[in-house]
């Protein structure tokens, strides 16, 4: 079967301690349980979920939907926001779990990438050398999410031309916006096959495209 692997790479630096952390939270659970009511996605889809803050960690490797268990998501007090050790990260786990096609056997269907941040990266440097190596990964699409005043459309215009702005990180827009992703998702399943790109739905209110 072939997999349609979906990355989330999540900021969870200081700024995030508190209601954001929390909001965030309830809305990956609400697309979670909204996912599993698709039979395609139960078939098909595979989640992966890596945090940055001052650290970086896999908090979930690459699983199935039908077995996949949110983990509870923390975050320090205090601290830096290395995006660009996350896109390392990242690049190191797509590289060596999405299966590429062979003479015998097709690969994988072309990963989702979406990276939600309320900050800047406190990482430039690396950041920006990590952006081309991320996109020779050959994703179908990279969504870039801003989070609040704090949050730099510019930084994820570097990584993609898909970036959408919250004016908050409270808990109904990002129950809004990950239920618009969980829509995306759900686009790129049906449309895997047919063609190349995921046409992304129109976001809700909450969600400004940043053009």
């Amino acid at each position: 079967m072939r997999r349609l692997p979906v990355y989330f790479l999540l900021d969870t630096s200081g700024s995030m301690y508190g209601e954001p952390i929390q909001a965030l939270n309830n809305a990956l659970s609400g697309m979670v349980n909204t996912l599993r009511m698709d039979a395609q996605a139960l078939d098909s889809l595979w989640l992966s979920i890596i945090t940055f803050d001052r650290e970086v960690k896999e908090l979930m490797p690459l699983t199935e939907l039908v077995s996949f268990q949110l983990p509870e998501i923390t975050c320090p007090q205090s601290g830096p926001t290395h995006t660009g050790m996350g896109l390392e990260l990242l690049y190191a786990k797509v590289n060596s779990e999405v299966r590429k096609g062979t003479p015998t056997q097709k690969g994988d269907w072309r990963p989702l990438l979406f990276l939600f941040t309320d900050g800047k990266p406190s990482d430039v440097q690396l950041y920006r050398e990590m952006i081309p190596r991320v996109k020779s990964l050959n994703f179908a699409a990279i969504v870039g999410c801003a989070a609040g005043k704090m949050a730099d459309n510019d930084m994820l215009k570097e990584l993609t031309d898909t970036v959408v702005h919250l004016d908050t990180a409270d808990s109904a827009t990002l129950k809004q916006f990950f239920k618009w992703v969980s829509d995306t998702i759900e686009q790129g399943n049906k449309s895997m096959g047919t063609t190349e790109e995921v046409t992304l739905p129109a976001p809700p209110q909450e969600v400004n495209l940043v053009i």
